[in-house]
């Protein structure tokens, strides 16, 4: 990581964020024992606290065996929050691209604010969001255009690694992230290819030349096809996976209902305790109160 990187990731991680936010932020770091808790998502960007706020929680301990991260929905003190928990071992390897996973890296290379982190967390979470960057920046420079904007990179990457990952975003996504995080992603790209040694030359303000290699460029590209492969096989198992595990699933799907619908639902212990079987039950009731 060099001194750039370094001092672009810091400034991203020291957003300014709500004092509600923090709190919320302590409580799930008391509760889990985590080192560190990121905060991102358009509240940040913001400073709103309606809606859904979205929070990593990491956590000590070895990396996961099996599929991450774990996501729960709570309320509290009149917040809703959407809290994915993973440890920070696997944060660290996932940003490193030492899993085929695509998530988190290309999520981290947008800004993102630390609500809440132990010293020792903080130093490894600037490491870790600094080789998301490397990574993302690997990938943008060979499926990205031979010359071009630092724009021109990102929106390659980012169209690329939504077909990969079965995301179901809105056309030109890519171009909300640009228009909100340009200045901050522009900064990002040349640094992150210096440290990630990724060879490239000025061609007037603002433009670059990508001088990889021809076998460097197909090592890059062979690395990402084997992500693209997997990347919607694993994503639909996550789905699957988060339907039967999502704690809080019930009461988060009924917020989202009354929020789009105007109509509410009822908890009840069953839909509580069964959200995939109590699903059919609950678009009949909305169907019918909506006709």
């Amino acid at each position: 990581m060099n001194d750039d990187l370094a001092a672009l990731v810091a400034a991203s991680l020291d957003r300014p964020v709500a004092a509600p936010v923090r709190a919320f932020a302590d409580l799930l770091a008391r509760e889990s024992g985590a080192v560190a808790v990121l905060f991102y998502g358009s509240n940040l960007r913001t400073g709103a606290l309606d809606g859904v706020l979205d929070f990593y929680v990491l956590t000590d301990g070895p990396r996961e065996r099996g599929l991450w991260p774990r996501v729960g929905y709570r309320e509290w003190n009149g917040l809703r929050a959407k809290i994915a928990t993973m440890t920070l071992a696997t944060f660290e390897r996932a940003c490193a691209d030492r899993t085929i996973d695509t998530t988190i890296w290309t999520r981290f290379v947008q800004p993102a604010a630390l609500a809440w982190s132990t010293q020792a967390g903080r130093s490894r979470v600037e490491t870790a969001i600094a080789a998301a960057a490397v990574t993302a920046g690997r990938y943008a420079a060979a499926l990205g255009p031979g010359a071009g904007e630092a724009a021109d990179y990102w929106r390659a990457l980012f169209r690329a690694t939504y077909a990969a990952e079965l995301r179901v975003e809105a056309k030109g996504r890519e171009e909300q992230i640009l228009s909100v995080h340009g200045d901050h992603l522009t900064a990002l790209l040349p640094a992150a290819w210096d440290a990630g040694r990724i060879p490239c030359q000025t061609r007037g303000q603002a433009r670059y030349e990508i001088l990889l290699t021809p076998e460097d460029r197909v090592r890059i590209l062979a690395r990402w096809k084997r992500r693209q492969r997997m990347g919607r096989p694993l994503n639909i198992v996550r789905l699957v996976r988060a339907a039967f595990t999502f704690d809080g699933a019930a009461r988060y799907a009924a917020w989202k209902i009354e929020r789009h619908t105007g109509v509410a639902v009822p908890i009840t212990p069953f839909r509580e305790r069964h959200p995939v079987l109590a699903a059919p039950g609950v678009l009949w009731q909305v169907w019918r109160a909506r006709a």
